[in-house]
């Protein structure tokens, strides 16, 4: 067990007595000897609870388990709780929906080995349906900070920190209650460098009952005040989706976002009223936008 560095991992919960036990047995079928596992219940009354409490009596040589049930103001809330009763020097939360694949923790753990430099990891995922089966590959990107401003690449149940880093990042903000996980690779993203793997590390289950699905419009006006208050600008592919949404009422995962002229008008006025501070820079990008999407629609007339 010497020589190897503690790895604690948080799972927020409320109300996800379907998958819970999926996500936890997940975390025990890892092979990395040395885990220290917490489960932060919100005061589930749908079961949750009992299945959670089933895992208190598991003998197991590499994880050690603990839990707790008590009111917090969201995940975000939940995860900073358990990361102050935490300890590893390598910190990572695992939503109770989301799992790891086999190897996921040793993976992550031998790239940070490897590279000192490297403030975190994060490696491949999938989406996956309520069943398992899997949707398509997450859209993951070497790091770039930057980059972060127009998409999150960065798939969060396939991430790992050095304890210093989410603690100098921060922590999660408690007051967002959608988007909290890229507000954190916003602002972890300006002091800290994080490096991608190659590896297949978890899966990012989209269901129903899912946050980012099942409450869209909240989540991406979320985003976009995220955008604001880290950059004081909101990029044109936030505007659009959120506008999409607007139009169509579709969460834009199942289906996919369905591109239009009426969509691409309508995001013209509404990023100029959340970029009023910079209109010129929003209609150079709308323009640019709409110069490409013309040509898309030209060559598929072809």
């Amino acid at each position: 067990m010497r020589g190897f560095p503690l790895v604690s991992i948080v799972t927020p919960v409320y109300q996800m007595a379907n998958f819970v036990d999926e996500t936890i047995r997940s975390v025990f079928a890892q092979d990395y000897p040395r885990i220290e596992y917490i489960v932060m219940d919100a005061g589930s009354t749908d079961g949750t609870v009992e299945i959670v409490r089933r895992y208190e009596a598991r003998h197991s040589e590499n994880v050690t388990f603990r839990w707790f049930s008590e009111p917090d103001n969201g995940a975000a809330e939940a995860v900073n709780k358990g990361f102050l009763r935490s300890s590893g020097s390598v910190f990572a939360f695992l939503n109770a929906d989301d799992t790891y694949l086999p190897g996921a923790v040793s993976a992550a753990v031998r790239a940070l080995l490897e590279d000192p430099s490297a403030d975190g990891v994060y490696g491949e995922a999938n989406w996956v349906r309520a069943d398992g089966s899997v949707i398509a590959r997450y859209p993951t990107r070497p790091f770039d900070p930057d980059l972060l401003m127009s998409q999150c690449f960065i798939c969060q149940p396939a991430s790992f920190l050095r304890r210093e880093a989410f603690s100098a990042g921060g922590m999660l903000n408690p007051s967002l209650k959608y988007s909290f996980d890229y507000d954190f690779w916003i602002r972890v993203s300006k002091t800290h460098r994080l490096r991608k793997i190659g590896e297949m590390l978890a899966t990012s289950r989209m269901h129903g009952s899912n946050k980012t699905i099942s409450q869209r419009r909240k989540v991406l006006r979320e985003t976009i005040a995220v955008l604001q208050e880290n950059y004081g600008y909101s990029p044109f592919p936030h505007v659009l989706a959120y506008t999409g949404h607007l139009a169509d009422g579709l969460d834009q995962f199942s289906p996919p976002f369905r591109p239009s002229l009426t969509k691409y008008l309508m995001a013209l006025p509404l990023g100029w009223r959340f970029n009023w501070r910079h209109p010129l820079r929003y209609t150079s990008e709308w323009a640019s936008a709409m110069s490409f999407e013309a040509m898309r629609r030209r060559l598929s007339k072809q």
